[in-house]
């Protein structure tokens, strides 16, 4: 499953995501972990020091070599330098699973050693200072748009994104990309102000949204939530001494999590085990080619010199039996 963390900076989305991420590896699931932030906080929440974390290989510095192994033979892309972080996958591209050794991962997943279990971590890069001034933080999410464009993933696999803050990812295509879009909201009105947003823009595609409560202290802040969120609203996660002691830089395993914590953290997997059953591989294809078509006419056919609305096929379904062994 596809899986996504987003809420307003500071909601603790990077914090859960993590401890979700954790859960996972711990009980046994294979999971593919993407940093998609442009404060780059996953790595460390997972346990990795300042310096590991600020080694991790971007994935917008290995653009190229990842456009030319996911173009592999498909004809409709004449090459690499055409692609761009929409280009839907067609007939001969390579596809990307969540458990396989591949040149994307070789190159830019690096493992991260968890208390129980193991992960692999994506991360986009930095915002740097040679990008001030010349280029957005989209151009770098657009490699996790590629990816996941080119993603085949089955039940119990997870690939897990911890957003950027904010709406600023429905400047892109981005946000469709997922099963299951966790919003995590704090039980102020600024909290859940990113969930109006992100319901208002998500309802014109199909996009599943839960609502994870968190820092959630009282009986009055659930009563908050409960008449902000409504149906939406799927579990709340309280305070948390473990969250502060990995905050100050102790590594607690996770069987230390407070009880309740945890069974916050079970009930989000069984909500993205059951996001599996609504998949619509026709819709999330359909999709793609609909955001490729618009962003080829807005920028992308001038940027490269081409009609890049050819590189669509309007008969590709990723996941059908024919794309499954594409490009093997």
């Amino acid at each position: 499953m596809k899986i996504a963390f987003v809420g307003k900076g500071g909601s603790g989305k990077t914090t859960l995501s993590a401890l979700f991420i954790r859960h996972l590896a711990a009980v046994g699931r294979p999971v593919l972990a993407v940093d998609a932030d442009i404060n780059q906080h996953l790595g460390p929440a997972l346990g990795l020091t300042d310096a590991q974390a600020a080694a991790l290989p971007s994935l917008g510095a290995h653009l190229p070599e990842i456009k030319e192994y996911l173009r592999g033979d498909n004809p409709l892309i004449r090459s690499a330098e055409e692609m761009i972080k929409t280009t839907p996958p067609g007939p001969g591209s390579r596809l990307l699973r969540i458990v396989e050794e591949n040149p994307v991962y070789e190159a830019c997943a690096r493992p991260v050693a968890l208390d129980e279990g193991s992960v692999r971590l994506l991360a986009t890069g930095a915002f740097t200072e040679e990008d001030l001034g010349v280029a957005c933080y989209h151009s770098k999410v657009g490699a996790v748009e590629l990816l996941l464009n080119h993603l085949l993933d089955g039940p119990d696999e997870y690939l897990v994104t911890d957003m950027t803050a904010g709406s600023d990812s429905f400047a892109s295509g981005l946000f469709t990309r997922f099963d299951l879009t966790f919003l995590v909201a704090e039980p102020t009105r600024k909290g859940v102000s990113v969930y109006r947003q992100y319901k208002e823009y998500a309802q014109d595609f199909d996009v599943h949204l839960r609502v994870v409560g968190n820092k959630v202290q009282s009986p009055d802040d659930l009563a908050f939530l409960r008449r902000e969120v409504g149906e939406d609203l799927y579990a709340c996660f309280g305070q948390s001494g473990w969250v502060r002691r990995l905050e100050r830089g102790d590594e607690p395993p996770l069987r230390e999590l407070e009880p309740a914590n945890r069974e916050v953290l079970a009930r989000l997997r069984t909500a993205a085990d059951a996001a599996h059953g609504l998949r619509d591989p026709r819709r999330y294809s359909a999709q793609a080619a609909r955001f490729h078509l618009r962003n080829a006419e807005s920028w992308g056919n001038a940027k490269v010199g081409a009609d890049l609305a050819d590189q669509v096929d309007p008969d590709y379904v990723l996941g059908a039996e024919r794309a499954s062994t594409a490009g093997v």
